[in-house]
């Protein structure tokens, strides 16, 4: 698979951020080129861009879950700390879908499968991931498939 553009981008950031002496925005980088290259050795082979969302796109989660606990436990300095790594993270990803824009991609799926009950939740949701992918929330999409297919 071709070399990422947007792993390129990553690691010009890192560079960019060492030389301004920016060390907050430097660990969350190096938190992410590692995230990055953990997958590459896990899979043994080059990510491309589609790949490198997906693995932002699972770190948003971990830390849109993280602030979540730390704001239940009154953890104001964790959180802050996950909010400014989560906004970092976003940076990268894909602009997000608008609600409209969401339902009309469920909608889509819905109508491309022939989906009719809950049971056809893998087809639709397989049709959706790719397009949706670090643009969507994808916990709450699955949850508006189930709303419509239920």
């Amino acid at each position: 698979m071709a070399d990422s553009s947007l792993k390129t981008r990553i690691q010009e950031d890192v560079k960019s951020a060492m030389r301004a002496g920016d060390k907050p925005r430097l660990a969350a980088l190096r938190l992410i080129t590692a995230a990055i290259k953990q997958v590459e050795v896990d899979s043994r082979k080059e990510m491309g861009d589609s790949d490198v969302i997906a693995v932002l796109d699972k770190m948003c989660k971990q830390r849109r879950e993280s602030i979540e606990h730390y704001s239940k436990a009154n953890r104001t300095d964790l959180v802050d700390v996950e909010e400014a790594e989560l906004a970092i993270i976003t940076e990268y990803l894909p602009q997000a879908l608008t609600e409209q824009e969401i339902t009309a991609l469920i909608e889509e799926a819905i109508r491309e499968t022939g989906a009719s009950s809950i049971k056809d939740m893998g087809k639709v949701m397989s049709i959706i991931k790719p397009k949706a992918q670090g643009r969507a929330d994808m916990g709450k999409l699955s949850g508006q498939i189930k709303t419509k297919l239920g």
